[in-house]
């Protein structure tokens, strides 16, 4: 089988290539997914992430190496192992970072790459059920709207923010980030809408477009220095897909580097060690790791409901009928509900931390089984943390999984700011509109009332964000993996397109950003290929 392009992943940024770049009749494409269809019912109900999240059928289930800064535990990696990718298990949230976050990537040798560069593609992705404007579009093949339903127990945590001085921003994602609002979320009449619903489903049927599902990429061809083809592993059997222009890999932040190691593109001595023949020493595969790292304050409420009732008994019958009847309620809702986004020091031009509310608890986090009693969970993030991490392959067996150690809390600065994040957490549960409903602090307890306690809290219990980027870092540096027309350096026919290409992790959620490489990067790939 030879076609035009190959794309190596049918995730968030693959399902946009494939969309794109088949839109010109005259290229052939090939999309190869490791996993299946998104069959699996819990993919398309919103609330059904919690279940999404631990199955194997559809996720991978990585897990970060024990680290001593993080109570040496193996932290879950969750990623999507379906078409859609991690954008049909998520939660959700459409949050695009700040205007600094690009034009600092601009600044860093990713000329192109400036705010005013990349909002075209955002807006061209984007269909607002609100409506485009300045920072929107609309018609675009993702759809993003308003969650369905406001509660009580939410409306007065954005009440308790106004009386800390932090103001409501009904857009997060327009002129100014700073303040507290309802996620905007990536779903259509209450369901899930994953990058496959809004951009594979559509063009499924073109002819010149083909994908494979079940095909596990094992490694690039490279063949006298230029990317000629993928072997993938189908049914038991390897097989080889020729690739006449480009091999594009959107495997993600985590697959994407193992997969130039296995293809022999890496740090040759790490290369040698593993059995792999050196087809191109390249020191920054793997490196550069970033992840947004969050840990939870929880209160018992009194006086209020919560998602803990809600989701119970004849409660939680009622919200699956309103769910199948008029697509709202509970069984809509993303994983984390409100937003917030604010300064860890007044002195900041732009916030440093991300909150993730919920006015829900759970019971046994892992399982996410919910407490019985009314509750709410707020989590803050750093949003540029400092510290670096790696993804690097331990076998020459794509199937075995890779060390992830992302380094998370590595820094003083990364530790302050995340201390600041759960102090201002307190902070909003102290308000006068939230404090007389605050019966009891769950986690981390208030015997745990200074600094150093707080710290080791975050680093007991903490969890990543699921936002990893920068593995195949984008730049002219020497620790660059792809230059700024995402093109491997020193390899031919071969590029990547997804959030492993981010130098520095933006200021939010990762998705919505993660689609905009691959827009950006449809145009680069079709402008070279005529």
């Amino acid at each position: 089988m030879e076609f035009d392009f190959v794309i190596v992943g049918g995730g968030s940024a693959g399902c946009v290539l494939a969309n794109r770049l088949s839109a010109d009749p005259g290229y052939s494409v090939c999309l190869i997914e490791a996993g299946g269809e998104d069959r699996n019912p819990w993919i398309h109900i919103p609330a059904g992430y919690v279940k999404t999240m631990v199955d194997p059928t559809i996720n991978w289930l990585f897990d970060t190496k024990p680290d001593e800064r993080t109570g040496n535990r193996a932290i879950p990696v969750p990623r999507g192992k379906v078409l859609g990718g991690s954008s049909a298990i998520n939660g959700m949230l459409y949050v695009r970072g700040q205007a600094a976050d690009y034009d600092t990537w601009a600044q860093m040798g990713c000329r192109g790459w400036s705010f005013s560069d990349v909002l075209p593609y955002f807006k061209r992705s984007e269909n607002r059920e609100q409506g485009a404007d300045e920072f929107h579009g609309a018609g675009g093949p993702l759809n993003v709207t308003e969650t369905t339903v406001r509660y009580d127990t939410l409306d007065k945590v954005i009440q308790a923010a106004g009386e800390l001085g932090y103001p409501m921003n009904v857009d997060y994602n327009g002129a100014d980030q700073e303040g507290f609002a309802y996620f905007q979320v990536t779903q259509r009449h209450g369901r899930r809408f994953s990058a496959k619903n809004a951009y594979l489903d559509p063009v499924r049927r073109r002819e010149n477009l083909h994908v494979e599902t079940h095909a596990f990429a094992q490694k690039v061809v490279v063949e006298n220095g230029r990317a000629t083809g993928v072997v993938i592993r189908q049914g038991g059997k390897e097989r080889t897909i020729r690739a006449k222009r480009e091999v594009i890999l959107s495997a993600g932040a985590v697959q994407s580097p193992q997969l130039l190691e296995l293809s022999g593109i890496g740090q040759g001595d790490r290369l040698k060690d593993l059995g792999v023949d050196v087809v191109h020493d390249l020191k920054g595969v793997g490196e550069n790791l970033q992840d947004h790292y969050i840990s939870r304050l929880s209160w018992r409420l009194r006086g209020l409901d919560s998602l803990n009732q809600s989701t119970r008994g004849l409660k939680l019958m009622m919200e699956v009928l309103r769910f199948f009847t008029q697509r709202k309620g509970a069984l809509t809702m993303p994983a984390g509900i409100i937003a917030g986004f604010v300064k860890s020091r007044p002195e900041l031009k732009d916030p440093d931390i991300q909150y993730h509310i919920a006015h829900a608890t759970f019971a046994n986090p892992h399982k996410r089984v919910f407490d019985k009693f009314p509750g709410i969970t707020i989590g803050p993030c750093q949003l540029r943390p400092e510290s670096r991490g790696y993804i690097h392959a331990t076998s020459p067996d794509m199937e075995v999984k890779p060390d992830i150690q992302p380094n998370f809390l590595a820094t003083r600065t990364d530790c302050e700011v995340h201390v600041a994040g759960l102090k201002i957490g307190r902070q909003l549960m102290a308000t006068s509109v939230l404090g007389p409903y605050a019966e009891a602090e769950l986690s981390p307890g208030i015997d745990v009332n200074d600094d150093e306690a707080l710290l080791a809290h975050a680093k007991a219990t903490g969890a990543t964000l699921y936002h990893p980027v920068g593995t195949c870092k984008m730049g002219m540096d020497e620790m660059a993996v792809v230059d700024p027309a995402l093109k491997v350096k020193g390899i031919e026919g071969l590029r990547v397109a997804d959030a492993s290409v981010m130098p520095n992790l933006i200021s939010g959620n990762t998705n919505a950003p993660t689609m905009m490489i691959a827009e950006k990067a449809s145009d680069m790939i079709l402008g070279d290929a005529r």
